[in-house]
């Protein structure tokens, strides 16, 4: 006799929203960051319900920061779904109707409407699969409003398997040989480790690449980690000097953007020879002709390197006139840090702060980072001694990803390396963009520590004398310098507002102090706000981290 159990479940309604939910489930994402809002609360919930966590955030934007951390924490997709008018309303002014799908075509991989709600597991899993093949990036789903509540029949949904891991391509093997005698040959060698080998789990090819050959190696501030920044051949501190006199320069996975000053003149030797190891076809010879392109996954390209270089015993002289000009010029700036860390004077400098924060940072924290001299300082003090574990503004220098990205961070560390604890360290300008998150941080109780370095500006403000006198006889609107901000505002009562534990800090001891209170304590996150001199900058540079190259 036919089962009619099975029969009554085969006639069994489904609605969008729960397969949503279910083809999210089936490509394994983990987390969902978001707002909800008509129409998109029901995928919400279903998606609870299949035990991925949502994550509810104040601003679309910080939102999208976090998924996007988590993408490069985890290498699982960065995808966004929206909701967007029903069908039937379409080109009548519907409710925030908008051309979707056209307007994220120039800004994602894939970007796409499912036909039907029978559609939407394939439309899904080939927005992961485009999102995690090749270099990385965001993709978008669009989800029609009356798909979330509608209903077929359950039978009539085939979800797709979880799409296969990215394969895994190396480079041509004529091109490692050669880029393997150009590195024999360098008389200044220099390796660059960019956010693509963090990404690409490089770490253990190409610290053994380092330490066999004895190699400087400078990281990019996503890179930070991939080698430990204390590890004797890097040359961070000599930044600049390294860069300048380089012969031979190997790029895995760093854009020679304006992080790296574009490859050009005058920061570096008009005749460099740049070897490039990237994922992404399209960037080979971006700004620069290189000697040698090595397309393919950064990890499995430098094991090449490794096979190659292997066949000939060798390696750079670690007494070579290149490594006492960068040792020369990295106990020069390191001394001048110091000299400016030991200042007594108050308010407190950059670099004061940061040298007591580094002696209390747990080794294996995550540090996010962002702001302008205290993003650009901070990289230079805060030492980071694993792979993956610095975030910041990056390569598009956005301002207001600090507090996504250090949510991303906590739910990173909770789930999989319970007791790291994450440092966000932000410009007081900064902060502001994407504030309200503290109450996020506190809603989901994060181990999350923030450290608001307060100079009352944008680059730099005023003290508040300063700013009483130029409010005496005029409006704000009329004398206040645009980079101006209130002087001593109490950000850190943003997150006793919430529940979490706030500090106003003036002194090197408060300051350890507070630190120190807010690392043992496991409770709850927490936010030390630290006053320091309204003009304070970084020490004087060789060439202007934000300055475009002299060409």
């Amino acid at each position: 006799m036919p089962d009619s159990n099975f029969a009554e479940r085969s006639q069994e309604p489904v609605s969008g929203a729960k397969v949503i939910a279910q083809a999210l489930k089936t490509q394994d994402v983990e987390y969902i960051f978001g707002i909800v809002g008509i129409p998109v609360t029901e995928i919400a919930i279903a998606a609870q319900q299949l035990g991925i966590k949502y994550i509810g955030m104040r601003n679309e934007q910080a939102a999208c920061y976090a998924a996007s951390a988590i993408g490069y924490l985890t290498g699982r997709p960065l995808l966004v779904i929206g909701g967007s008018s029903e069908r039937n309303q379409e080109t009548m002014g519907a409710f925030q109707e908008f051309p979707q799908v056209e307007a994220c075509r120039l800004y994602t991989k894939f970007s796409a409407r499912p036909s039907s709600i029978e559609a939407i597991p394939f439309v899904i899993e080939k927005a992961v699969r485009s999102s995690i093949y090749g270099r990385p990036g965001a993709c978008y789903v669009d989800i029609p409003a009356d798909f979330v509540n509608l209903q077929v029949n359950v039978n009539s949904i085939k979800y797709m398997e979880r799409c296969m891991s990215p394969p895994v391509s190396m480079a041509e093997t004529s091109a490692v040989c050669t880029a393997a005698s150009v590195i024999r040959n360098a008389k200044q060698p220099l390796l660059i480790i960019g956010k693509g080998a963090a990404y690409a789990h490089a770490e253990e090819s190409i610290k053994k690449l380092v330490e066999q050959y004895k190699l400087p190696f400078l990281p990019t501030p996503m890179g930070k980690g991939v080698v430990p920044d204390n590890h004797p051949y890097c040359v961070g501190a000599a930044r600049s000097r390294a860069l300048q006199f380089a012969d031979v320069i190997v790029l895995f996975g760093a854009r020679l953007n304006w992080i790296l000053h574009f490859g050009l003149p005058p920061r570096y030797q008009p005749d460099v020879k740049f070897i490039q190891v990237d994922i992404c076809a399209e960037e080979l010879g971006n700004n620069v002709k290189p000697a040698v392109t090595l397309l393919g996954n950064i990890n499995a390209v430098t094991k090449q390197l490794l096979e190659e270089l292997d066949k000939t015993p060798w390696q750079y002289p670690p007494e070579s006139k290149w490594w006492k000009t960068l040792r020369e010029k990295m106990k020069s700036n390191e001394a001048a840090s110091k000299e400016l860390a030991s200042k007594k004077s108050l308010p407190m400098n950059y670099y004061t702060v940061f040298y007591h924060v580094q002696e209390q940072l747990p080794r294996d924290c995550f540090v996010v980072s962002e702001g302008a001299n205290t993003m650009d300082i901070g990289r230079t003090v805060l030492q980071n001694y694993l792979p993956r574990h610095r975030l910041d503004a990056g390569t598009f220098g956005t301002m207001g990803v600090g507090l996504g990205f250090a949510i991303a961070a906590a739910m990173v560390a909770k789930d999989r390396s319970p007791g790291q604890r994450v440092i966000c360290v932000e410009g007081d300008s900064a902060f502001g963009f994407s504030g309200m998150e503290v109450e996020t941080i506190c809603r989901y109780n994060l181990p999350i520590i923030l450290l608001v370095v307060n100079n009352n500006g944008i680059y730099q403000g005023f003290d508040t004398d300063t700013w009483k006198e130029m409010l005496k006889f005029r409006d704000a609107t009329s004398v206040v310098p645009p980079m101006c901000l209130l002087p001593n505002s109490h950000y850190e009562q943003v997150m006793t507002a919430f529940g979490g534990k706030g500090y106003f800090v003036q002194t090197p001891e408060e300051l350890q102090k507070s630190l120190r209170q807010s690392l043992a304590d496991t409770t709850k996150p927490s936010l030390i706000n630290i006053m320091i001199e309204p003009q304070a900058t970084r020490k004087a540079q060789d060439f202007h981290w934000l300055t475009r190259s002299n060409m």
